[in-house]
C-alpha cells in the first residue's frame, strides 16, 4: 500500500511519515510512506491513501477531489502535533481508510 502525509509545507508530514513507517516494520505491514506538501500531491502520482494534517481541514474537499482524480483515498490525521501523534494509530487509519474504499 502506497501511503503520501500531507501537510501544509512538508515538514511536520516527513515527522509523521516516519511514525508510520516504524509502526508498520514493527507490525509487518508492507507500506511504502513518502510525505510532501499538499501543493505536490499529484507529483507523488500512484497512491492509495493520502492522510492530511489537521491544521489543512478547510481543504480537505479539495484534496479529496485530487486525490481521487490519482485513485486515492483521504483521512485526515487527528488533531495533535506530530510529535504527539501515534504512529500505530496513524497507520490503522491509513489502513481502514484503504479497506472502506475497496
Amino acid at each position: 500500500m502506497k501511503i503520501l502525509v500531507v501537510c501544509g509545507a512538508g515538514a511536520s508530514s516527513t515527522f509523521v511519515a516516519l511514525k508510520v513507517r516504524k509502526a508498520a516494520a514493527e507490525r509487518g505491514v508492507a507500506v511504502e510512506v513518502r510525505a510532501g506538501s499538499a501543493d505536490q500531491l499529484e507529483a507523488f502520482g500512484d497512491l492509495d491513501v493520502v492522510l492530511v494534517g489537521a491544521h489543512l481541514a478547510a481543504s480537505v474537499d479539495e484534496l479529496r477531489a485530487r486525490a481521487r482524480a490519482l485513485g486515492a483515498s483521504v483521512a485526515v490525521l487527528p488533531a495533535v502535533s506530530p510529535a504527539a501523534l501515534d504512529g500505530d494509530e496513524a497507520l490503522d487509519l491509513a489502513l481502514d481508510t484503504r479497506a472502506a474504499a475497496l
